[in-house]
């Protein structure tokens, strides 16, 4: 059960909290499509799984997430409110874990997952992403297919 918000603006803070398109995710996404490339935002990856990506190349089975450092734990900024601390805790503590399974049961699956923080530099960001793609793209590239060509003089109907 979710514990009451310590103030009104602590509730606030939290309500205006976006799910997707944040600066950070933008400012990849931008980048991304500055290179000409095409992508899905928020998409619901498999269908029996929750989990959505914040960009995503379905056909490619790549998927990139920009995590926020509060709600994904992030080593360099990973910071447990005051107020119900024990609550948040295991909060941010199980953001991680689903983190890490998403990851592994979505790659068992065919997925490159990919994961940048927030405060990740978008132009580098959107380059991992770019050679990625490329990559997987190439790797799993199916032989052309040769069509037979009719001889000379041997047209259709001939």
């Amino acid at each position: 059960m979710m514990p009451s918000a310590s103030s009104e603006t602590i509730r606030r803070r939290m309500a205006m909290q976006r799910r997707r398109d944040t600066k950070p995710e933008m400012e990849i996404r931008r980048r991304l499509h500055a290179a000409g490339l095409r992508y899905r935002v928020d998409v619901r990856l498999e269908a029996d799984m929750r989990v959505r990506g914040d960009i995503a190349w379905r056909r490619d089975r790549v998927v990139v997430f920009v995590d926020g450092c509060y709600w994904h734990g992030c080593p360099l900024h990973r910071t447990t409110p005051r107020a119900n601390a024990s609550w948040w805790r295991q909060k941010l503590d199980d953001n991680i874990a689903r983190d890490r399974l998403v990851d592994g049961i979505l790659e068992e699956r065919g997925w490159l997952v990919l994961r940048f923080w927030e405060h990740e530099d978008p132009e580098q960001a959107a380059t991992t992403v770019k050679d990625q793609l490329a990559a997987r793209r190439k790797s799993t590239r199916q032989p052309a297919r040769h069509r037979a060509r009719p001889s000379p003089g041997r047209g259709c109907g001939a």
